[in-house]
């Protein structure tokens, strides 16, 4: 694994903690954002070993989509959709705690499954 994909590892690591964290203590809106990162910085770390560009967010939904066609496995767009709405309600603020955790379960299902990618990749 290169160091670029493992800082990415570690800060979506980091991210899905932190997310849980802001959600018990009430804070949904930074709950919904630190989820949204965790998410991105999952897909960052398997576009770095795929050698895709992944600084925007463009970026990132097109290597879902790539990801998603080469594994055959909608839940990856599916969960990136759902990170993607964590991300809107960083702004708009519609998410309940009940449904928030029910993403940032999906979200950590999504990071869990792109993990499994890169060891996949890295064990070929």
């Amino acid at each position: 694994m290169q160091d670029e994909t493992r800082v990415h590892v570690n800060q979506s690591r980091k991210f899905l903690s932190q997310a849980f964290e802001e959600l018990d203590a009430g804070d949904l809106l930074q709950a919904s954002e630190k989820g949204w990162g965790a998410a991105a910085q999952m897909v960052k770390a398997v576009a770095v070993e795929r050698g895709w560009e992944h600084s925007r967010h463009r970026q990132l939904r097109l290597a879902v989509t790539k990801l998603t066609d080469e594994t055959d496995s909608l839940e990856i767009s599916l969960g990136f959709a759902v990170a993607e709405s964590l991300h809107a309600n960083f702004y708009e603020g519609w998410l309940d705690g009940a449904t928030l955790k029910g993403y940032l379960d999906r979200v950590s299902a999504l990071a869990l499954q792109l993990e499994g990618v890169l060891d996949g990749a890295n064990g070929r």
